[in-house]
């Protein structure tokens, strides 16, 4: 089957499982989710929606988090991954937003991937999720699926974005990312994944691959 056969399948697919896309990661405003996601990195969305309510209520804006000590910060967000790399990122985060743009998140890559602890997959997220922008934020799970369904070949995520934007329909990446990252998480985990009865895997991967996930 070629890549746009499966691409047009899988997506139909997902379609009818995730049917709605809401964001996973609990926000109020746009300055909330770029923080959010800053934080996502290396932790769970689970345990990012359990420590923002307490930092959200002492700083729902930029001005507000400025006004925050880093250590301030750091105490809220302990429980995540790099906690004290995150806090003095979204401190100085949250002075370049006031000092370069007013208060408001910028709505270009560019401004984005300029401010720290911001890289291409954040910048990609709050782009999609915030401003409707066309973008496919590549994280673990996409990267995963994406060779296991012999879309891409799994060497890096920059290539992994590039095959998967080649083959589904612009209008179509903000919501099949987090599509793509639901199934992940309900159907087609990292290890002890038996591709042979997944709902995807099992007619879209190879015989090769198939040997290979069974060897992990």
């Amino acid at each position: 089957m070629k890549r746009s056969e499966k691409a047009q399948r899988i997506a139909v697919m997902l379609e009818e499982f995730y049917p709605e896309t809401p964001v996973p990661l609990d926000h109020e405003n746009d300055f909330q989710l770029l923080v959010a996601v800053l934080m996502s990195a290396q932790t769970t969305d689970l345990k990012v929606n359990q420590v923002t309510p307490a930092l959200f209520e002492k700083a729902p804006t930029p001005e507000a988090m400025v006004k925050l000590s880093v250590e301030t910060i750091l105490s809220d967000i302990r429980q995540v991954g790099l906690a004290p790399t995150k806090a003095k990122n979204i401190h100085r985060l949250s002075e370049l937003l006031v000092e370069r743009h007013n208060g408001i998140v910028p709505q270009t890559f560019e401004e984005l991937e300029d401010l720290p602890g911001v890289g291409h997959k954040t910048a990609g997220v709050v782009m999609a999720q915030a401003f409707g922008v066309p973008a496919f934020p590549i994280d673990t799970h996409i990267h995963r699926l994406a060779a296991r369904w012999g879309l891409s070949n799994d060497t890096t995520v920059q290539k992994t974005e590039h095959d998967l934007k080649a083959i589904f329909p612009k209008e179509i990446w903000n919501k099949l990312h987090l599509q793509i990252i639901f199934f992940g998480r309900e159907y087609c985990p990292a290890r002890g994944h038996d591709l042979t009865k997944c709902p995807i895997c099992s007619w879209t991967a190879t015989k090769k691959r198939i040997s290979q996930e069974m060897k992990r």
